[in-house]
């Protein structure tokens, strides 16, 4: 819900999904059928590209404002509604969709309930896409920005989350683990639930940002906006200051995370 209070900001500011995720994404679906439903919308921000592709598109989003943000985003296409619920409180058609997929969304559903349940609301043969996108923790070669911008964080942010995992390199590699993908989407084998020809894609880039634009990147962050408003405001001031300091800018690599599988066919058929 920390979302629904920052719709114009998080619109802006979250990175865009890489064209050729959403390429690739509607490559592996072919399907002739055209309904997809969206878990975990938000701003609609990877909406768009699943509309213009002809798909009738059911999204499902729990926040309230978000909903209405969406509902007017979209309003210029006709096969598009929104359903405001969580996903594993809403009432859907099983055996209806030929894709299910959700953006940086999925880890927030009970992968117990939800799994099982995009299975079940899928056609046979249907595809579930998510996708999610991890800044690397580490800059490349590391820089006295990183290391003057992490002893703020030490003294604003892991002062309340003292638990918190320090920053990490993200590669390849890592995000291949079970243990990264379970932390990433909130379960580690998406072929324990069903589904077929897994496969796990991953798309790099890099995104340059002023004081005040990763400023408010982090503040569409759950763990950043539950920090205590002192802190919050103080770990904005000092970030923004050592932005500042080193050129006003900060250049960040992204690695996005494209994760699918289909619904398995029943032999018979």
């Amino acid at each position: 819900m920390h979302f629904d209070e920052i719709l114009s900001d998080y619109d802006k500011i979250r990175p865009d999904y890489p064209g050729e995720l959403f390429a690739e994404l509607l490559s592996y679906a072919e399907t002739n059928g055209k309904n997809a439903l969206e878990i975990g919308a938000g701003t609609g921000k990877a909406t768009k590209p699943f509309l213009d592709a002809g798909y009738a598109v059911t999204a499902v989003e729990l926040g309230a404002n978000m909903s209405v943000f969406l509902r007017e985003k979209y309003k210029g296409y006709r096969d598009f509604e929104v359903i405001t619920s969580s996903f594993e409180d809403a009432s859907l058609e099983e055996n209806k969709y030929d894709l299910i997929y959700a953006a940086s969304a999925f880890h927030w559903v009970d992968a117990e309930i939800g799994c099982p349940k995009a299975f079940r609301l899928l056609k046979d043969g249907g595809t579930f896409a998510l996708a999610r996108f991890n800044m690397n923790g580490l800059p490349r070669g590391g820089t006295p920005l990183y290391e003057e911008k992490q002893s703020i964080y030490e003294k604003y942010y892991y002062s309340h989350y003292p638990n918190q995992n320090r920053p990490e390199k993200i590669t390849r590699e890592r995000l291949l683990e079970p243990e990264k993908i379970e932390g990433n989407y909130g379960f580690a084998d998406m072929s324990a639930y069903g589904f077929i020809d897994v496969t796990m894609r991953f798309y790099d880039a890099e995104l340059t940002y002023t004081a005040d634009e990763w400023v408010a990147l982090m503040d569409t962050m759950s763990d950043h906006r539950a920090l205590p408003e002192d802190d919050r405001a103080a770990l904005y001031a000092g970030i923004k200051e050592v932005i500042n300091r080193h050129g006003g800018r900060m250049d960040v690599d992204y690695i996005f995370q494209l994760y699918m599988g289909r619904k398995s066919v029943p032999s018979d058929r």
